[in-house]
C-alpha cells in the first residue's frame, strides 16, 4: 500500500510546493527592480548558506550543530527521497544514506524540540512550537518507510492500519518540510533564505573578511524613482525576499538599543510587518515580542499602502522607525543576513523628504545643515576659534600634507575641542605634517543621510568632495568614526571611481596605533586605574575596527577591563543614527544601560573614540566613571623622544602596570 502511495504524496508534495513558490516569487516581484546576477548568485549560493552563514550561525554552537543535522539531515533526506521512494532507486547504498540522512535530522529534532520546552522571550512562539514535532514527523516516517526498502523489515511489514498510520506522519510530515516551505509556515525561512542568499542586495558582504556598511545612495535625477519607500513595492524585490527569509529567531531583538530601552522598535517585528505588508493583512497572527508599549492586532497593510499612515494606523508607527539608533547591531547578529538598517533609512527617506515629518529637532538640524553647514547652526567662520592659539597649518595656504585632520563638527563642542587639541599634540610629537581645512570644511553629511535627508547629505558630500579634489596628502585622519566612516565608504559612490584612489581615510585611533609601532611616538607607563572600552558603533560593526583602539591602551600600559557587551556585541551609546535629536522616548536610557555596563566591568574609566559616544556617557547621570577620549588619554603619557632607547623603554614597558615597570 504504501510503495503504491509514497510516489503520489511525494510528488503532490512537490507540485503544491512549486505552486507555492510560483505565488512566493510573484510576491516578492512586486518590488521595484534590482539588477542581480541571477546564474552567478545561484551558483554562490551555496557557499554563501555553508560559509557566510555559518559564520554568523557559528557564534551559537549548539544551536549551529543542531541547524547542521536538521538542516543538513533535511536536504540530503529530500533529495534522497524522491530518488528512492518517488524514482525507486533503491539499489545500492541510497537507501541506507536516506536511512542515515533521516536518523541525523531527527537527532537535530530532539535537540529543537528541548530549545522550545522553555524558549528564550526573543524566540517566536505561535506555529513554531510545533516544528520540533513537524522536524520528527519528516525525519521518523521517512526513516520507518525506508526500512523495508533497505531489507531491514520484510517488504510486506504492517499491515493496512500501520500503513494508514505511517502514511499520515509521512503527509505531515512532506505537508510541513516541503508544502509549507513555499506556502508559509515555519519552514518558511528556508527556502526564501536560500533565494536571499543567493540574490542579496549586498552581494559584497559575502567572503572572507568582506564588509558593506555603506548606505545605497539615491538617485535624485530620476523623477520616475520614488524619494524613499513609502508602501512595501517601493522596496526592491530582493529586499522583500529578504524580508520574507526571517527565520524569527530573534537575535535581533535581544541586541536593539532601542527594544532594551523600552522605545516603540523591535526589528523583528518590524520585518514580520513588512511580510505583512508584502502580502497584505494584518499583524494579528504575530507570535513574538510586540513594539514596547504597542499592542499587536492594530496594524494593518497591503503591497500599496502605505507603511505609516498619515493619520491613523497602517503598518508601522513613524515613532518607530525613529527610534533606531542605526547601530547595525540587529544585522550584526542575523543568522539570514538580512539589512534591517537598509529598510529603516529608506523609510525615513519617505518621511522626510516626501512628508517633512522628521519628527522633534530633526527639522531645524536639516535646516541648520542646508544654512550654515553644520547641524548645530554655528557660524561656519568660528570652526576653527577653539584652536586659535594653535596655529593649525590650513591646506588652503600649504596645498598638500602627510595628513588632512579632519576635524568634524566636533569643532563647534567644547567638549570635543579638548579631544581635537590632544590629537593636534599627539601629531606634532609624532612629528606629522599635517593640515586642517578650516572654513573650508563642511558636515559630512552623516546625520542628514541617517535622518532620511538624501538630498542635503549629497549636497555636502559633492561640496567636500570638490574640496578634497584640490589638494594633495596621503591620508585623511579624523576623531569621528561617522564622517570616518562616511567619507571612506559613502563618498566614493558620489565622487565617481577616482575618489578615495590617492589618499586612505583613518580613525585617529588607528593613526596613532600606526605611529607608535613605527616609533613616532613613546609613552610614560599608565598610573591610573582599572579602564574598559566602549566600541563606537561607526568604527566596529560598520568598519571591524577593534583592535587598534586596545592596541593604543595597551600600549600606554592599560590592561583594558572588557565589558560583558564589547567588540562585535558591544551596546550603543545611544548617539547614532539621529537618535538624540528625534528623541522618541522609553522606559530607560540607551546611554545608562551602557554606563551601567562599565560600571559592572570595575572600571574607574571609560576609554572612547567618538565625540557621540563621549558626550551620550558623559550625559549619564551619577557615572560610574570617567569619560575620556584615546586621544587624552595618550597626549597625557606621551615622553619625549630624546633617544631611540626612550622608545625601545616605552615598548618593553607596555602592556605593565606602573609598579611593574617601578
Amino acid at each position: 500500500m504504501l510503495e503504491t502511495l509514497l510516489p503520489i504524496l511525494i510528488f503532490a508534495a512537490l507540485g503544491l510546493a512549486v505552486i507555492g513558490a510560483w505565488r512566493r516569487v510573484r510576491l516578492w516581484r512586486q518590488g521595484r527592480p534590482s539588477a542581480v546576477p541571477l546564474l552567478k548568485g545561484l551558483a554562490a549560493m551555496p557557499r554563501r548558506y555553508l560559509v557566510d552563514l555559518h559564520h554568523v550561525v557559528g557564534r551559537d554552537k549548539v544551536m549551529s550543530n543542531t541547524h547542521v543535522a536538521t538542516a543538513g539531515g533535511f536536504v540530503a533526506a529530500a533529495v534522497l527521497m524522491i530518488l528512492v521512494h518517488g524514482f525507486g532507486l533503491a539499489q545500492g547504498v541510497l537507501g541506507w544514506l536516506l536511512l542515515a540522512a533521516s536518523a541525523v535530522m531527527f537527532v537535530g529534532s530532539r535537540f529543537v524540540a528541548r530549545r522550545r520546552r522553555n524558549p528564550p522571550a526573543r524566540l517566536s512562539k505561535g506555529p513554531w512550537m510545533r516544528l520540533p514535532k513537524s522536524l520528527a514527523a519528516f525525519s521518523l516516517g521517512v526513516f520507518l518507510i525506508t526500512l523495508p526498502t533497505v531489507g531491514l523489515l520484510p517488504a510486506d511489514f504492517g499491515h493496512w492500519l500501520l500503513a494508514l498510520v505511517l502514511a499520515a506522519v509521512v503527509v505531515w510530515g512532506l505537508g510541513e518540510m516541503v508544502f509549507g516551505m513555499t506556502w508559509g509556515g515555519p519552514m518558511k525561512h528556508a527556502f526564501a533564505g536560500a533565494l536571499h542568499l543567493a540574490f542579496h542586495r549586498r552581494a559584497e558582504r559575502f567572503g572572507e573578511g568582506n564588509r558593506s556598511t555603506g548606505l545605497k545612495a539615491l538617485n535624485l535625477d530620476d523623477e520616475a524613482a520614488p524619494l524613499g519607500v513609502e508602501k512595501p513595492a517601493d522596496f526592491t524585490w530582493n529586499q522583500l525576499l529578504g524580508f520574507d527569509a526571517c527565520v524569527q529567531c530573534g537575535r535581533c531583538e535581544a541586541v536593539c538599543p532601542a527594544f532594551a530601552a523600552g522605545q516603540p522598535l523591535n526589528p523583528k517585528k518590524l520585518i514580520q510587518d513588512m511580510v505583512v505588508g508584502l502580502a497584505g493583512g494584518s499583524d494579528a497572527n504575530y507570535a513574538g515580542s510586540p513594539y514596547p508599549g504597542k499592542p499587536v492586532g492594530e496594524h494593518v497593510g497591503s503591497p500599496h499602502g502605505p507603511i505609516v499612515a498619515r493619520e491613523g494606523k497602517a503598518l508601522v508607527d513613524a515613532e518607530t522607525l525613529w527610534s533606531c539608533t542605526t547601530c547595525r547591531a540587529c544585522v550584526e547578529e542575523c543568522p539570514m543576513m538580512i539589512e534591517h538598517v537598509d529598510a529603516i533609512v529608506d523609510m525615513r527617506r519617505h518621511l522626510t523628504l516626501e512628508r517633512g515629518q522628521t519628527p522633534n529637532k530633526g527639522a531645524e538640524v536639516l535646516d541648520n545643515l542646508i544654512a550654515t553647514d553644520n547641524p548645530g547652526g554655528f557660524d561656519p567662520g568660528s570652526r576653527l576659534h577653539w584652536a586659535a592659539d594653535l596655529n593649525l597649518p590650513l591646506m588652503a595656504d600649504v596645498k598638500q600634507a602627510e595628513v588632512l585632520l579632519w576635524l568634524g563638527d566636533g569643532a563647534f563642542d567644547m567638549r570635543n575641542q579638548r579631544t581635537l587639541r590632544a590629537l593636534v599634540k599627539v601629531l606634532r610629537a609624532a612629528e606629522v605634517e599635517f593640515a586642517v581645512l578650516g572654513t573650508e570644511e563642511r558636515d559630512s553629511g552623516d546625520v542628514a543621510r541617517r535622518l532620511g535627508d538624501e538630498a542635503t547629505f549629497q549636497s555636502l558630500a559633492k561640496r567636500n568632495i570638490a574640496t578634497l579634489a584640490k589638494y594633495r596628502f596621503q591620508r585623511i585622519v579624523t576623531c569621528d568614526p561617522h564622517s570616518f566612516h562616511v567619507l571612506g565608504n559613502e563618498y566614493g559612490e558620489l565622487g565617481g571611481p577616482d575618489f578615495n584612489a590617492n589618499w586612505e581615510v583613518r580613525h585617529h585611533s588607528t593613526f596613532i596605533a600606526e605611529l607608535y609601532d613605527a616609533g613616532r611616538l613613546a609613552f610614560a607607563p599608565w598610573k591610573g586605574g582599572r579602564v574598559t572600552y566602549h566600541d563606537p558603533c561607526y568604527l566596529g560593526r560598520y568598519n571591524g575596527e577593534y583592535e587598534a583602539p586596545r592596541n593604543v591602551l595597551k600600549a600606554l600600559g592599560i590592561e583594558v577591563k572588557e565589558m560583558e557587551r564589547s567588540g562585535f556585541r558591544s551596546r550603543c551609546c545611544g548617539g547614532g543614527g539621529g537618535a538624540p535629536i528625534t528623541d522618541i522616548p522609553g522606559e530607560r536610557r540607551i546611554p545608562d544601560m551602557r554606563m551601567n555596563d562599565v560600571k559592572e566591568s570595575g572600571a574607574e574609566l571609560v576609554a572612547v573614540g567618538c565625540p557621540q559616544c563621549t558626550a551620550m556617557l558623559e550625559g549619564v547621570v551619577d557615572a560610574a566613571a570617567e569619560v575620556r577620549d584615546i586621544a587624552e588619554l595618550v597626549a597625557d603619557a606621551l615622553v619625549a623622544r630624546a633617544a631611540p632607547e626612550a622608545v625601545d623603554a616605552s615598548r618593553r614597558n607596555a602592556g605593565k602596570t606602573a609598579e611593574e615597570v617601578i
